[in-house]
């Protein structure tokens, strides 16, 4: 993974956002169940930020890329869905990255 481009940093952006989207569910027992209450806001507050990195950085590399409304669309809906922004990284934002074609890439 380069980190010397945008995708680059997309690429990156949604493999923290993914691991986050895990932790944040994780600390959600501790909160509700347990009244431990840092940890999820901890969490909450970085999930957040990266949440809004990976839709900002989805949107600046499907807009230099040329990528169609579509596969903008899915990769910023895998930001929703816990495990996707995973699957968005191996179908979309690697394949770009390396020059190899994908079904999930749409150009306009």
């Amino acid at each position: 993974m380069h980190l010397n481009n945008n995708l680059g940093i997309l690429r990156l952006l949604s493999l923290m956002e993914g691991i986050s989207y895990i932790a944040f569910a994780i600390t959600m027992p501790l909160k509700y169940n347990l009244d431990i209450l840092l940890p999820n806001k901890i969490m909450g507050y970085t999930h957040g930020f990266l949440f809004l990195a990976y839709c900002i950085f989805v949107l600046l590399v499907g807009i230099q890329q040329k990528w169609a409304f579509k596969t903008i669309f899915i990769a910023g809906f895998a930001s929703l869905v816990p495990f996707a922004t995973f699957w968005a990284d191996a179908k979309i934002f690697k394949p770009t990255q390396l020059g190899l074609p994908s079904n999930y890439i749409a150009k306009r």
